[in-house]
């Protein structure tokens, strides 16, 4: 039976000088691609304007008329138009960078009932416990977070010319995104069904 494709938004969370994340962004989505099920786009916060000041009145009552930074609107469009979430996350300090929370507060409903799948990168925890973190952000935002995800420890010794060392990567890859693209179909149905109870 043919898959059907979906609009994933892979999001690379990183803006530091020097980041390792367009590489994991990069390979992440050729394995999206390779997947069959999913109609891929790279969102690059380093070119996005995410100011951490925000506006008074919260997105989640705001809606349409919520007051977004001009050169947000590429991101927020995006956001808007995906099925699915994957986030490449580093770990900073035990959690995740400053980007990323400017990146999910400036918005609220468009992560609304739709699932979120991460890929970390870190030292000996390979990431672990920013994921940690954004899942339980993501879940008050009513996303679905999917637990089988992948973990990168110690990604300076362990990629080569852009593709990670070890041969099992892939694997785990296609089982993340085989859960992802089950939630994504399954979550695009419930809401084409009836409006979630936000």
């Amino acid at each position: 039976m043919e898959k059907n494709t979906h609009k994933l938004v892979i999001l690379v969370g990183s803006v530091r000088e020097g980041r390792f994340g367009p590489v994991v962004s990069s390979w992440v989505a050729e394995q999206a691609i390779a997947h069959g099920g999913f109609e891929a786009e790279v969102v690059d916060l380093a070119v996005v304007d995410l100011p951490l000041a925000l506006p008074a009145a919260p997105p989640k009552f705001a809606g349409a008329d919520y007051p977004r930074p001009a050169g947000m609107a590429g991101l927020t469009e995006a956001l808007e138009g995906a099925d699915a979430f994957l986030i490449v996350t580093p770990e900073y300090n035990h959690s995740y960078p400053a980007s990323l929370k400017a990146a999910i507060d400036w918005h609220f409903t468009q992560w609304t009932a739709r699932p979120v799948a991460f890929v970390s990168y870190g030292g000996a925890a390979g990431g672990r416990h920013a994921v940690l973190h954004l899942e339980n952000v993501l879940t008050e935002l009513h996303a679905v977070t999917i637990r089988d995800g992948l973990a990168f420890p110690n990604y300076f010794t362990a990629w080569t010319d852009g593709r990670p060392d070890d041969p099992q990567a892939a694997g785990y890859a296609k089982t993340m995104l085989d859960q992802l693209s089950w939630w994504a179909d399954a979550l695009k149905h419930a809401r084409a069904a009836e409006p979630y109870p936000a």
